[in-house]
Parts: C-alpha cells; sequence; structure tokens
C-alpha cells in the first residue's frame, strides 16, 4: 500500500490557551491537546499523542527524535540524552543503518523524499543529484546533513532538486515555493492545494513518500505567533486537500518529533507528546503507537514490509 509520511517538525500537544498556542487560536487537523481533546478529523482519521521523551531526561530535540522516527530505534537512550539540530556521527551510523528507506530497498520497495534541494547543497554533501549547481548559493554556512537526508541516502535513489520542484516532480520545503524564489530558484509560486496534488502525484508508483516541513519549529524558536499561524495555516491547507483527495488505497501518517510551537511562552522545545494523525488504513493501526518508536514499525507495516522487532514502549 503506498503510504504518505508527513513530517511537520516542533508540533506538540499542549494547553488549550490562545495566548501562547497558535493551534488554539484556529481549529487545525494537528490542533490536538494535552488532554486529549481536539475536533474530529474528516476523512475517518484518528488522532492520538505519542511520547517524545523516551525515558530520556532533558527536552527531546530534533537530531534525536528525528532519528527515532526514521529508524524506530530510541535514538535519545542508546546516544545516553537528546541531541538537537543536525545529527552526530553516532546518529548518522544508527539512520544508515536502520533508516526505514534502507529497510524499504531491501525488501525490493520503492521509498521518495518529496524535497526538492538546491543541486549546491546536495553536491556540496556528496548526495546523489541531477543538474548544475546554482551559483554562490550557500553562502558561508557550511552545509550540513539533516537526519531525513541521511535517512534517505541510505537506501533511495537521487534526491529531487528545485528543477523537480519547478516541474512539480518535488515539492519546496515551504509548500508554497516562496523562500526559494526569494533565493532565485526557478520554481512556480504553488497553493498548499495545488501542492497537495503534486504530492500526491508523487506518491503514486511509491511504497513511502516523505515530506518534511519545518517552519512550525522555526516559528516556535522564534516566538512568534504571527510566523507560527502563517507556517500552520499552510501546512493545514496542504493536509486538508490531502485527506481530500486521498484515494482509498493510500494511507496518510501526520507526526513531529518534539513540542515547541503549541508553547510560544518560550524558545525552547517542551516535554509534551506529539500528534499521530491516520488517515486511510493508517488510521486503524493508531493504537499500536505509544511512542516515537512506534512511528517507523507502522510506516513499514503499511509499506507492506515486515515490522520491526517488538520493543516495549519507550525501548
Amino acid at each position: 500500500m503506498p503510504v504518505i509520511f508527513v513530517f511537520v517538525d516542533g508540533v506538540g500537544a499542549g494547553a488549550r490557551d490562545p495566548e501562547v498556542n497558535p493551534l488554539a487560536r484556529v481549529d487545525h487537523l494537528l490542533s490536538r491537546f494535552a488532554d486529549g481533546s481536539g475536533a474530529p478529523l474528516p476523512g475517518g482519521g484518528r488522532a492520538v499523542l505519542a511520547d517524545a521523551c523516551l525515558g530520556v531526561p532533558g527536552r527531546p530535540q530534533s537530531a534525536t527524535g528525528q532519528a527515532t522516527l526514521l529508524t524506530g530505534e530510541n535514538a535519545p537512550r542508546a546516544l545516553g540524552h537528546h541531541l538537537l539540530g543536525f545529527p552526530n556521527a553516532p546518529l548518522r551510523d544508527l539512520l544508515r543503518r536502520a533508516s526505514i528507506f534502507r529497510r524499504l530497498a531491501e525488501a525490493g520497495r520503492r521509498g521518495t523524499f518529496a524535497n526538492a534541494y538546491p543541486v549546491a547543497y546536495l553536491r556540496a554533501l556528496d548526495l546523489p543529484c541531477e543538474g548544475e549547481p546554482e551559483p554562490a548559493l550557500l553562502g558561508r554556512r557550511r552545509p550540513r546533513a539533516s537526519a531525513t537526508t541521511v535517512a534517505f541516502s541510505a537506501g533511495a535513489g537521487p534526491f529531487r532538486t528545485w528543477d523537480d520542484a519547478g516541474a512539480g516532480r518535488g515539492l519546496t520545503h515551504d509548500i508554497t515555493g516562496r523562500r526559494a524564489r526569494a533565493l532565485g530558484a526557478r520554481v512556480p509560486e504553488r497553493t498548499p492545494e495545488e501542492a497537495a496534488a503534486a504530492l500526491l502525484g508523487i506518491a503514486r508508483g511509491h511504497d513511502l513518500t516523505l515530506f518534511e516541513f519545518y517552519e512550525t519549529d522555526e516559528a516556535g524558536h522564534a516566538r512568534s505567533m504571527d510566523h507560527a499561524l502563517d507556517a500552520l495555516a499552510r501546512v493545514d491547507a496542504l493536509l486538508r486537500a490531502l485527506v481530500a483527495a486521498l484515494p482509498p488505497d493510500v494511507a496518510l501518517v501526520v507526526t513531529s518529533d518534539h513540542g515547541n510551537v503549541e508553547d510560544l511562552s518560550a524558545r525552547n522545545h517542551t516535554l509534551a507528546p506529539v500528534p499521530v494523525l491516520g488517515f486511510g488504513a493508517a488510521a486503524a493501526r493508531l493504537g499500536e503507537v505509544m511512542d516515537l518508536t512506534h512511528i517507523a514499525p507502522l510506516l513499514l507495516t503499511l509499506a507492506g514490509v515486515g515490522a520491526l522487532p517488538d520493543r516495549a514502549a519507550g525501548g
């Protein structure tokens, strides 16, 4: 069964307090709250909350949270602590060894990453892609590989580029293409609904399709209500369009790696659980999800690959 996995960075289930929680101001699909409440989901969808702390003291962070989502292994426990930002060498080794994309490839299945990147970025990281590098794009910042790029490179084919986004074969990380256009990319500006149609097209012929959206985490760190409302509105429109057009034989899973944007009273990540949304065949299996280690087995099972070995919650 084709599976679409939308990863939305930095969204937790917080208090129903519109002063600090933008998810309490507007009824989004990701508007799930710490008490378990939230509006019914369309299309027969179901929501649960998943623990992101994983039995490790401290605030959950992106590198370990994303490594856990993409492998099914408790990355902060293996590392001994939560790690922010980009994966270090041990986490990169974990992602290369246990990535869901590697599992798919080993099983003869097809996985793809819908996000489109500049060729200059991909070439700087020695990641496979086609096309010519964009001149003077990287500036002085040293490119670093995210957990998603390491995970995808462990088992799938070439990365998508801005040329692919221009042709409708990929999506820019902001959904609409505005940020890429501001950097000189020749990509059209798309509505979230048009981006959803492109994502459904990309998913055809693949067993698992990943799309990553991280402006929600950026808004949380900036403590910007305006930025948060804008980012959440874009990803919500994308998700609603996906659900409305979701074929009966396609599953959709949406989740995050840690909390952040749900509490703009501070710029740090939170201890909140994260919402997990399931549509299509994924909805019936959400009872199996208790923490972040259970997302990878869910995705692989839906995609027709044998699940990872059983482990206790947080294991």
